[in-house]
């Protein structure tokens, strides 16, 4: 009986350490990309992707890595002609003549590199909106041989700047949805109000900017294919209405890495007490957690993130302040729909809230595909 004891003692402990181990903990990072070619009929893109092994002892080899492309366009794409091409790019390891990538390893803490050429090719290619590109690599280590994928997407229509002109009026201010390009985890907030406010801004004006598209920016989306659902989003996920982000056991999970399964369960659990016994409906999200609110699942914003688990911005006050100070406009990071629901995150010290939401009641910037993400808006009063 003892021997028993120990064995099962033994076989926790290494369950347990188990559990701890990092596995294939292979990054992929997106890194920089580059319009090295850009005329109405030929386009090429040029990025250089890395992987990082974010282990701390472990060495993971890299057997295969392939490219897939896909391009979003508001044309048909039929005499549009597409190619790719990866190159190795070891720190320690020329590539081969024939850009073979063969097998290699990453060793603790170092990184490898690609280049990636995607060349575009038709007779009109101004109506191309953005190339998706998804990069298949195949980590093997400790958890055996698993396939993983990195996203990148480049924007390649750039509205010009100075087109914006529909003004909308209301009785507290005259507002400007503003059209961008496509923004990516390329962008910078504060680069992107001035390319596409600041031709038509004044002092006083107040910018606002959606929290989905700072989340985009900032990188904050996850394939559904990265998210592991366990017991906790399983099972809660149900309770949840259609329409909920959470009302999926990947959504669910995503707020669960967010936060953690106790507090899940306990906002859950508490939440239902207060809908049931006080009548107090929406409790969970307030326990949970900001993220709670935020979390935009597949379908929930424009081609191709609605492939994505788009989640809330990261320190939005710091957005809001370098956009103030690089700009001199205050702004306010916002979440509006067409419900008349406004939910300000975070606001420079000039705003009003209870102004800018009557602003925003009516949801200027649209919530289908307009491609506004910006508000520029000037207060009457």
């Amino acid at each position: 009986m003892g021997v028993i004891v120990i064995l099962v003692g033994v076989a926790i402990a290494i369950e347990s350490q188990y559990r701890r181990r990092p596995g294939n903990a292979l990054a992929f990072v997106a890194g920089q990309w580059n319009l090295e070619t850009y005329s109405p009929n030929h386009y090429v893109i040029v990025g250089e992707p890395q992987l990082v092994n974010q282990t701390r002892s472990l060495e993971i080899m890299v057997p295969e890595v392939e490219v897939e492309a896909t391009l979003l366009s508001g044309n048909s794409l039929e005499a549009v002609k597409l190619q790719t091409r990866l190159i190795p790019r070891h720190p320690d390891a020329p590539a081969r003549a024939d850009n073979y990538w063969f097998g290699y390893i990453v060793k603790v803490g170092k990184t490898t590199q690609m280049e990636i050429t995607v060349d575009i090719q038709g007779p009109d290619l101004t109506r191309l909106k953005a190339l998706w590109l998804r990069v298949h690599y195949v980590t093997y280590g400790p958890q055996g041989r698993i396939p993983k994928t990195g996203h990148v997407i480049v924007p390649l229509q750039f509205p010009d700047p100075e087109a914006a002109k529909n003004w909308r009026s209301t009785e507290v201010a005259e507002r400007l949805p503003v059209a961008t390009h496509l923004l990516t985890h390329l962008d910078d907030p504060v680069a992107v109000v001035k390319r596409y406010v600041m031709p038509h801004a004044k002092a006083g004006d107040i910018v606002t900017i959606g929290e989905t598209p700072v989340a985009i920016m900032q990188g904050r989306w996850r394939h559904p294919s990265t998210v592991k659902p366990g017991w906790v989003a399983r099972r809660l996920c149900y309770y949840f209405m259609p329409t909920s982000s959470l009302a999926t056991a990947c959504g669910m999970q995503t707020l669960v890495d967010i936060v953690g399964p106790w507090r899940v369960v306990y906002a859950f659990v508490a939440g239902a007490i207060a809908k049931q016994v006080l009548g107090k409906p929406g409790m969970f999200y307030q326990l949970a957690g900001e993220q709670a609110r935020l979390i935009d699942d597949v379908t929930g914003t424009l081609p191709p993130y609605d492939q994505f688990i788009v989640l809330g911005p990261s320190q939005p006050e710091q957005v809001v302040t370098a956009i103030l100070q690089e700009t001199g406009l205050e702004a306010a990071i916002v979440d509006v729909n067409d419900l008349k629901a406004v939910k300000i995150l975070a606001s420079t010290p000039g705003v009003d809230p209870e102004a800018l939401s009557q602003a925003l009641i009516d949801n200027p910037a649209g919530n289908a595909d307009e491609q506004t993400p910006l508000v520029l808006i000037r207060p009457k009063i």
